[in-house]
């Protein structure tokens, strides 16, 4: 037993090892940061009811023409480019991809970018909040839009019911002991 723990800490020592496999899923992008400083929130996320229809598919801060755009989260550049007009990165985490317009790029499709790096800086005159100059923000994982605040930990508040009793009969919380 010794030799045999012997030879596996030479092999371990040496790299001739076995290769540690990799967890599960793709890595942690890390903590999010705020894509534009101080990026006051002007207009709020607001998921259309069916796919096709009218809705806000992300949020707007404002900013000044020519202010940083840094990424949320680490990723990898996925498209940075015009599209309709106005300057568009999509960096993408695994599964979610973040998206910035208006904004000059300063990557490139195929760029590893971390969590807080420059990625462009915002556009004046393109953006929706004419006359205002704001960076509209999203966030995608497969086709459903998400809000990306979440990703700052700014979830959707949900108030409960204090006892049993204020909640209505029909929706009564399976499993849930008070």
């Amino acid at each position: 037993m010794n030799s045999l723990l012997a030879v596996l800490g030479v092999l371990a020592l040496t790299g001739l090892g076995p290769v540690p496999t990799p967890a599960s899923g793709p890595p942690d992008p890390g903590p999010a940061v705020r894509p534009l400083q101080p990026g006051q929130l002007v207009a709020g996320f607001e998921p259309p009811d069916v796919t096709w229809g009218a809705g806000h598919r992300g949020v707007d801060l404002l900013g000044s023409p020519g202010a940083p755009v840094r990424s949320a989260l680490s990723g990898t550049v996925s498209f940075a480019g015009v599209i309709a007009g106005r300057g568009v990165v999509v960096v993408s985490h695994g599964a979610r991809r973040t998206t910035y317009e208006p904004v000059a790029a300063w990557v490139r499709a195929g760029d590893g970018v971390e969590g807080g790096q420059q990625i462009g800086v915002l556009e004046p005159g393109a953006s929706h909040c004419a006359p205002r100059a704001c960076l509209h923000w999203g966030l995608r994982e497969g086709d459903q839009y998400l809000d990306p605040l979440t990703l700052l930990g700014a979830a959707p508040v949900r108030l409960l019911p204090l006892t049993p009793s204020d909640e209505p009969a029909g929706r009564r919380s399976a499993g849930v002991r008070w």
